[in-house]
């Protein structure tokens, strides 16, 4: 039986008992059945809304779950678990290079928004890019250089 069933339950038999509102147990026993119809409600309110969040968690883990899927891979042996297989022959650098620590970065500015981006020389060979801030087409060209270029660039004077 559900809660509210139950409240209407009682409040029928306080109805059938024909109790004075007039006497003091009376209005007492009338003001509590009113106070717990309206926790009943509050109640169910409360728990609907408790459902629609388990609802949405579950849906939100297994979102996650997707994710982790895609993103980790497989066959990443662990120590901290037991679910790792011990006799697995991955190799760290099999799949990861983790000397892109060692990049240069090198700092542009969007001319359309003014916004700063960091770029590494694998970003800057590509060619071009979108800026993500405004989505302006930057292009990269620098096959054409020289040393002199760059030399000249550094001598000229700040334009205010």
């Amino acid at each position: 039986m559900k809660l509210t069933e139950k409240m209407s339950y009682l409040q029928g038999l306080i109805d059938g008992l024909e109790i004075d509102s007039s006497t003091k147990e009376g209005k007492a026993l009338m003001q509590m059945s009113e106070v717990m119809s309206e926790l009943v409600l509050y109640v169910e309110d409360l728990q609907s809304q408790v459902d629609e969040l388990t609802e949405l968690c579950d849906i939100l883990d297994e979102d996650l779950g997707a994710v982790e899927d895609d993103f980790y891979d497989d066959d990443y042996d662990c120590d901290d678990c037991d679910e790792c297989d011990e006799d697995d022959d991955w190799d760290d650098d099999d799949e990861f290079d983790f000397d892109d620590d060692d990049d240069e970065l090198y700092e542009i500015t969007c001319p359309t928004c003014g916004d700063t981006i960091l770029l590494d020389e694998g970003m800057i060979e590509e060619g071009s890019m979108n800026c993500p801030n405004c989505d302006e087409l930057l292009e990269f060209d620098y096959d054409d250089l020289t040393i002199e270029d760059f030399e000249d660039k550094a001598e000229e004077p700040e334009k205010k």
